[in-house]
C-alpha cells in the first residue's frame, strides 16, 4: 500500500511540472538518458520527455522521410549540413524534419513510417526508418534498464487493424537499446498528464496526426480505450484532395494559423472549416455509440471533465466547436468542463513521463 501511495504521490507531482519543449535542432545528436523516458510515438512526431529537476524537457522531431537518389557529391552535401540522413539501396532516406524542407522544395508529400497512428504497411523500410528516427532522439540509456514508457493507441474501432504487431515491434527494438519499455495508451497519456486535480477521472482523447485516441479513466484506470482512424493528417488529406494541393502544403497552411470561429475567406479555408466539424461530429458520435453499448461505465458521483490534447486542438475556436457539437450528443455520464491541454503537442510524452516515473518507484 505504501509503495501504491508513493506511485500516486509521484504521479500528481509529476503532472504539475512545467513542460520544457524544443524541436530536435538540425545536426544535434542523441541523448544518451539518465532516468525514466516517456516517449510519445505519434504519426506526426516523435517526442522524447526526460524528467530534469523542477521541469520536464521535451524534444521533438518529425516522423516522416524522404527519399533522393544515391550520388557521392549529395553525400558529402547532406554530410556538410548535418542533414539526419541513412543510405540504403542506391538512396537516401532523409529524416525528420530535414525531410519536410525537401518535400516542400520538391511541391511533394513526406513518407510516413506510420499511417492513421500504426506502423504502415504500405512503407517496406517503415520499420528501418522508424528506428532511426528514434535513434535521432535517444541513445542506449547510461544505465541498463531504465525505463522507457511509449504511448500506443487503442484499437480502432472503424479498422479492422490490431495495435498488437505496433506495439510489439517498437517494445522489441526499445529493449534491444537497453531499455526496459512499458507501453501507455494515449488517452489514458492525456488523463496522466492533464487531471491529477481530479484524482485521474475523467476522459482523455489525444487528437493527432494518425487518429483520435479516448480513454475513460476511473481513479487513473483506463476503463474504457479506443481510437478511431481519423486525425490531422484526415484534415489534410481531404482538404487537399477538395482543393488540389498537396497535403503537405495544406499541413504548412493549417499549421501557420486557422481559425474555426471566423468566416473563411477562400476554397481552403471552406474546406478546413468542414473537415474539422467532420472530425470533431464522428469522435463524438464515436464517444456516444461505445460509451452506451459498454457495461464498464462505473457510477461515478460527480460530473467529470473532458481533457483535449494533440495539434489537431490547435486550431483557433477549436474548443467552442467541440463543445457545440457535445451538446448534441447523448453521454451516459455527465461531463463538467472540456478542458484544452497546457501544452498540447507535449501531453502524451509528458503522460508517459509521469508514468514512467511512477513505475521506477
Amino acid at each position: 500500500m505504501a509503495n501504491e501511495m508513493g506511485n500516486v504521490d509521484t504521479a500528481v507531482k509529476a503532472s504539475h511540472k512545467t513542460v520544457i519543449s524544443r524541436e530536435k535542432e538540425i545536426g544535434e545528436e542523441a541523448e544518451r538518458p539518465s532516468g525514466p523516458v516517456g516517449l510519445d510515438i505519434g504519426t506526426s512526431h516523435i517526442v522524447m520527455a526526460q524528467n530534469k529537476g523542477k521541469n520536464i524537457h521535451t524534444v521533438k522531431q518529425l516522423n516522416a522521410f524522404f527519399t533522393i537518389p544515391y550520388s557521392k557529391f549529395t553525400k558529402k552535401i547532406l554530410v556538410e549540413n548535418e542533414v539526419n540522413f541513412f543510405e540504403k539501396n542506391d538512396q537516401f532516406y532523409i529524416l525528420g524534419y530535414s525531410a519536410e524542407n525537401f518535400a516542400n522544395m520538391f511541391n511533394t508529400n513526406t513518407r510516413r513510417t506510420m499511417e492513421k497512428g500504426l506502423l504502415s504497411a504500405r512503407e517496406d523500410e517503415g520499420i528501418t526508418v522508424l528506428q532511426a528516427i528514434i535513434n535521432t532522439l535517444i541513445n542506449k540509456p547510461k544505465n541498463e534498464g531504465e525505463v522507457i514508457c511509449f504511448s500506443i493507441p487503442g484499437q480502432p474501432i472503424d479498422s479492422p487493424n490490431s495495435t498488437i504487431y505496433h506495439e510489439s515491434v517498437i517494445k522489441m527494438f526499445l529493449s534491444s537499446l537497453g531499455f526496459r519499455p512499458i507501453s501507455i495508451n494515449e488517452g489514458l497519456a492525456t488523463v496522466m498528464s492533464e487531471l491529477a486535480e481530479d484524482n485521474f477521472t475523467g476522459i482523455g482523447i489525444s487528437m493527432g496526426g494518425g487518429m483520435c485516441n479516448v480513454c475513460l479513466s476511473y481513479l487513473s484506470v483506463p476503463v474504457i480505450t479506443y481510437s478511431i482512424q481519423k486525425g490531422g493528417d484526415y484534415i489534410d488529406y481531404m482538404v487537399g484532395a477538395s482543393v488540389g494541393e498537396p497535403a503537405t502544403k495544406i499541413k504548412t497552411i493549417k499549421e501557420g494559423g486557422v481559425s474555426l470561429n471566423r468566416s473563411p475567406k477562400n476554397r481552403v479555408e471552406t474546406a478546413l472549416h468542414i473537415y474539422y466539424d467532420d472530425l470533431i461530429n464522428s469522435l463524438l458520435h464515436s464517444l456516444q455509440d461505445v460509451l452506451h453499448s459498454s457495461d464498464k461505465i462505473p457510477k461515478i458521483a460527480k460530473p467529470i471533465p473532458i481533457a483535449l490534447a494533440g495539434g489537431t486542438v490547435l486550431a483557433g475556436g477549436f474548443r467552442e466547436h467541440f463543445e457545440k457539437a457535445l451538446s448534441e450528443v447523448n453521454l451516459p455520464v455527465e461531463i463538467s468542463e472540456v478542458r484544452i491541454a497546457e501544452d498540447t503537442l507535449n501531453t502524451t510524452a509528458k503522460g508517459a513521463m509521469v508514468m514512467a516515473l511512477s513505475e521506477e518507484i
